[in-house]
């Protein structure tokens, strides 16, 4: 069974015809994930001892931290338009999630909240007091709650299709429907090998987890800039909800893009975050004047 991860890419990158050739562009991206040293680089990769299991990481470059977290079912060489260009003036951290890339993990549970943990010990293990975080999809749904539970460890918080619930009020009801009937297959199934085993606890994120209240976005002090797509798996409303319930938030929704902003949109998306990591973050109050 193909990953999680490399189904959602062949149908976020490849649904949109306007304007580019989408699946030429995904066809690329996925050579480049395969050809890349990142996620498999001898020399930086190291294992940390996190929280029951061995957490696989990376460190690029010098300056100002920025921690990136995959989505479901990736690993690091997900970020292969990202690191090298962040790289140059910042200390990129970059990891494998819990169970997934390079950090094996053997147990059932696995949960968001589990994640986040996981990132805060990491940051905490390799000396890193604080971070600014960049989150993709999973990543994303990682990143708000490591600012929710763990908001001394977040700088600046930078999200792109993350969601709050599973259901069809935050993800579109075809891709909702999809996963629940892939999950219901899995465990449906008599005997399971361990591959099988880990595909299972990924599937059973996407259809029962996350479940964060909306009063919980309120805990997170850090500025934050809310990314997704037009025609992004998550609902654009959600993501309008997930901006208009954090304190110092800023919006973005990329026209003619889908799940994969950072993929298909990569120079505008890097200097959009690059921008926003660099300049302080401006309230705008409204006295009588449009500006």
């Amino acid at each position: 069974m193909k990953t999680a991860l490399s189904l959602f890419l062949l149908l976020f990158t490849a649904t949109l015809t306007a304007q580019k050739d989408y699946e030429a562009l995904g066809k690329d991206y996925s050579n480049q994930t395969k050809t890349t040293t990142y996620g498999k680089d001898a020399k930086t990769g190291k294992y940390c001892d996190i929280r029951g299991f061995k957490m696989y990481y990376e460190v690029y470059g010098s300056g100002e931290p920025v921690l990136f977290i995959h989505g479901n079912g990736g690993s690091i060489n997900n970020f292969v338009k990202q690191i090298p260009v962040f790289s140059k003036k910042y200390q990129v951290i970059i990891a494998d999630s819990r169970a997934q890339g390079k950090s094996l993990d053997p147990a059932d549970s696995l949960s968001y909240e589990m994640m986040a943990d996981d990132y805060a010990e990491l940051l905490t293990k390799i000396g890193v007091p604080s971070a600014n975080v960049v989150g993709w999809s999973d990543g994303g749904i990682n990143g708000l709650l490591l600012a929710i539970r763990h908001p001394e460890k977040v700088k600046k918080l930078i999200v792109t299709g993350a969601n709050l619930t599973p259901d069809t009020t935050a993800v579109e009801p075809d891709i909702q429907e999809w996963a629940a009937k892939i999950f219901t297959k899995m465990k449906e199934q008599k005997a399971i090998t361990p591959e099988e085993k880990k595909d299972y606890k990924l599937f059973r994120l996407l259809v029962e987890q996350p479940n964060i209240p909306l009063a919980d976005l309120h805990k997170i002090k850090a500025a934050t800039l809310v990314i997704g797509g037009d025609h992004d798996v998550i609902r654009p409303e959600h993501t309008l909800a997930i901006f208009q319930n954090i304190e110092n938030a800023y919006l973005w929704i990329l026209p003619n893009s889908g799940h994969s902003t950072l993929v298909v949109y990569a120079d505008e998306f890097n200097k959009k975050v690059d921008d926003f990591l660099q300049e302080p973050y401006r309230k705008i109050v409204f006295k009588g004047r449009f500006f």
